[in-house]
């Protein structure tokens, strides 16, 4: 039987890092048991904030990868401003944190370029796009966002094509995200941002959400909405190596790892006390912990936590590849995942908890009450989820969790893991192209 063919325009593909290339990677990857085939549009000359070659073995042989180049102004960004670098990856200094340059860069940022810097690429890739549907026999076109200008490129050619199927996919919502309101908006770009996102939901024959919560609100803001979480890859678990493997008990230590990009946002400082307490006031926990690091963490958090009774216990590893992250995961007694603290962000699944749950290892999570991450957590059994104002209930989960690791109990008793697997979320998708 022929394969079907479906069009994936994404910005981000290998050798691209971070968690933004592996939804659309995975699904390339398992879409073909499925009876698709898949062709990937994305820049030629793109400015990724992340690079990670490891990602490249999981592309497909023989894949149609269709480029074309784009222009993004950020070379210009970053000579206003060093520390607009962080625009790439949707992230800025907040708060006490901003210069009057960075109030600046966020301003034009957030009024001159809506959605996005990307939006210089959406005229050309609709022409280009257009001449290549006329003369290539694609059955659903996606388009994946953040960033959402990629949602212009589809908008664009549903109006060409009125008969062509076309998913958007948000990875990430659009003016409900939390730092939607630090963009300095004035009142017109706001209704302009709020105008292109209702197109695409009126337009989109579906749009898909990674969270149960952005799924429903997608919903009442008239898309057709659906939910497929991301999730992880069996065949990139690691096994987590011995804690006596090649070292001996003096060397083994109670290790709290946060895997990923940490921006002050998202940053859980509740936590950063309880943990300075405890070095404090335990010596036997401050005789066998650590903080790990393995990822980008912004430097202002970083400097205020070194700065603090935990820095002879950090040990931060910087960007690391993936493969290399997952074994830093499964070589931890606990996981660390935080959320935006608004309940405006309770449906964001940030993308590593799904291979946190893949190593087995207890998850602690921050963010707003009744998040979709807290469900996943009780479903699966792997952790808890607190609010960003908890402190004596995390102080003692970590004792608990401590106590249990140095009698060896530290369980890894998961369960109702395989609905996260990328196999069988790529054939939920499937159903959904059907």
């Amino acid at each position: 039987m022929e394969q079907k063919k479906i069009l994936i325009i994404t910005y981000y593909w290998p050798p691209a890092g971070g968690p933004g290339v592996q939804r659309w990677l995975k699904f390339a990857k398992y879409l073909p048991e499925s009876g698709w085939q898949p062709v990937i549009y994305t820049p030629e000359n793109p400015s990724y904030p992340l690079i990670d070659e490891s990602l490249l073995k999981d592309v497909p042989q023989n894949i149609e990868i269709v480029k074309t180049k784009i222009w993004e102004p950020y070379q210009l960004a970053e000579k206003l401003n060093k520390s607009n670098k962080k625009f790439k990856a949707g992230q800025f200094d907040v708060g006490k944190n901003q210069s009057w340059k960075s109030k600046l860069s966020i301003w034009v940022r957030g009024n001159f370029f809506i959605p996005d810097a990307r939006v210089f690429w959406v005229k050309p890739s609709i022409q280009f796009l257009e001449q290549y549907l006329k003369e290539n026999k694609i059955d659903v076109v996606v388009t994946s966002g953040p960033p959402h200008s990629l949602h212009m490129i589809g908008l664009g050619l549903k109006k060409k094509f009125p008969n062509l199927k076309w998913i958007a996919d948000f990875r990430d919502p659009w003016t409900e995200i939390s730092y939607y309101k630090h963009l300095k908006l004035t009142k017109s770009s706001d209704r302009k941002h709020r105008a292109l996102e209702s197109a695409v939901f009126q337009n989109a024959d579906i749009t898909l959400a990674t969270s149960y919560t952005d799924a429903e609100n997608f919903r009442k803001a008239g898309a057709n909405a659906m939910c497929i979480t991301n999730g992880f890859d069996e065949s990139d678990a690691s096994a987590p190596v011995s804690e006596t493997q090649g070292r001996n008990d003096q060397n083994r230590t109670f290790t709290l790892s946060y895997i990923g990009v940490l921006e002050q946002l998202r940053n859980p400082e509740n936590l950063w006390k309880v943990l300075d307490e405890l070095v404090r006031e335990n010596k036997e926990f401050a005789d066998q912990f650590t903080l790990k690091f393995a990822g980008r963490v912004d430097d202002k958090i970083l400097h205020s936590i070194e700065n603090s009774n935990l820095k002879i216990h950090i040990l931060n590893l910087g960007y690391i590849s993936h493969d290399k992250a997952v074994e830093e995961m499964a070589n931890s007694a606990l996981l660390l995942i935080t959320n935006f603290p608004n309940e405006s962000s309770k449906g964001i699944i940030p993308g590593k908890i799904f291979e946190y749950l893949a190593t087995g290892k207890q998850i602690i999570s921050f963010g707003p009450d009744k998040a979709d991450v807290s469900k996943i957590l009780t479903e699966t059994n792997a952790g808890k989820h607190f609010s960003y104002e908890d402190s004596q209930a995390v102080k003692d989960f970590i004792l608990e969790k401590f106590e249990l690791w140095k009698e060896r109990n530290l369980a890894e008793n998961t369960q109702n893991i395989e609905q996260f697997s990328r196999r069988n979320l790529t054939k939920k998708l499937a159903e959904i192209l059907s």
